[in-house]
């Protein structure tokens, strides 16, 4: 059985390989130029949503000044010791 296995594996080995089809080559030019561009879409348009991201968190911060802390309410200033 082996000897059958391997018979028919160098027969297959000596044979020429089979034609590539002619169209192969500009078909994976053009899918590959897609993808591409697709890739550097998705890119742009990333690097565009985090700037906006970026600008409206400043705006917040320079509006909110959440750093600053907010004014207590539970104790009555002090005033005329």
């Amino acid at each position: 059985m082996s000897r059958d296995r391997e018979a028919a594996v160098r027969r297959l080995l000596e044979q020429a390989p089979p034609p590539v089809p002619p169209e192969l080559h500009a078909n994976a030019v053009r899918r590959g130029a897609r993808i591409l561009r697709r890739r550097t879409l998705a890119r742009r348009v990333w690097w565009l949503v985090m700037l906006a991201a970026g600008l409206a968190f400043v705006i917040w911060a320079l509006t909110a000044h959440p750093w600053v802390e907010p004014p207590s309410e539970t104790t009555p200033p002090l005033t005329g010791w």
